[in-house]
């Protein structure tokens, strides 16, 4: 099972490019063909495009498939002294679009990709983002702030001691916290949450969490621009959530209902948690693909 496991995450790492932006190193994943309706994937905290391992065979068929690994996760670049922000992350994408020449393509989004796509469409309602945006799904994600159900080790490395929490979150703190918000039934094998370890630790990512939290700050921050994003989007919306997710669950959907648009497409998986696309690939999948033919 290690040895299949490191040869997926090679096999992810060497099926991929690199792009130069803001001088930072930006890894992605483009299945490259461009006569396909174009997807871009974005990833959730603080995991990294491996996310979508699953889903990727099963949406490859029909689409051109782009997956970034946003500036501090992943195989991308993972400065230290370094404010992130969810803005900058957008601009980075925005950039990656302008350099692969995509013009209409489709957005799924997932948990801290929730919030990159929300700033994004933002953009788009107002005239000034790149590319052409056709429809966003965004899959379990913190879409208002208060909803957002943080878990205590969210709290603690948004906290003053945060730095120091980082140094102490080791791979079994990890596994503990990561698979408490995954469905009963659904939990990851050991072999992925060695991966999701092994990623989130290239180039010492591990002590970074706390920079890269800021984004629940940018949440509450820019919680009325990310909210007006929903409520004015350009193009049609769907939610994909698994119920089960003690952090952006049912009770997020609820709220979307009351904010935003209580008809828009909502697909509610009950057993399935934050993770869905790493729980039920085949019921993301199809749920999607049914979605995007209809807007076709």
């Amino acid at each position: 099972m290690g040895a299949l496991l490191q040869n997926s995450i090679s096999d992810w790492r060497d099926g991929g490019n690199y792009l130069t932006i803001n001088g930072h190193t930006i890894f992605y994943r483009d299945s490259g063909e461009s006569d396909k309706p174009c997807l871009l994937l974005i990833h959730g905290f603080p995991t990294s495009s491996w996310d979508w391992i699953k889903l990727w065979p099963l949406l490859e068929d029909h689409y051109r498939l782009i997956a970034p690994d946003m500036l501090g996760f992943g195989f991308s670049d993972k400065p230290v002294n370094h404010e992130y922000s969810i803005h900058e992350q957008a601009d980075i994408i925005e950039a990656m679009v302008s350099e692969l020449k995509l013009t209409r393509f489709h957005v799924l989004a997932h948990d801290y990709g929730d919030t990159v796509a929300q700033e994004l469409l933002y953009r788009q309602n107002v005239g000034k983002g790149r590319g052409h945006w056709l429809s966003v799904c965004l899959l379990n994600g913190g879409l208002f702030p208060e909803t957002h159900r943080a878990r205590l080790v969210q709290k603690l490395l948004e906290g003053p001691l945060g730095s120091f929490i980082s140094r102490l979150f080791g791979k079994k703190q990890f596994e503990r916290s990561f698979t408490a918000v995954f469905g009963s039934a659904s939990r990851p094998t050991q072999a992925e949450l060695d991966g999701f370890w092994q990623l989130i630790c290239l180039r010492h990512g591990n002590q970074l969490l706390h920079k890269l939290i800021h984004y629940m700050a940018d949440r509450r921050k820019h919680r009325e621009r990310w909210l007006l994003a929903l409520r004015d989007s350009c193009v049609p919306v769907m939610l994909i959530n698994g119920s089960a997710d003690p952090v952006s669950g049912a009770h997020m959907v609820a709220r979307y209902r009351e904010l935003v648009r209580p008809r828009d497409p909502i697909i509610e998986l009950p057993e399935i948690g934050h993770y869905p696309q790493v729980e039920a690939p085949s019921a993301i999948a199809s749920a999607y693909h049914d979605f995007l033919q209809e807007l076709s």
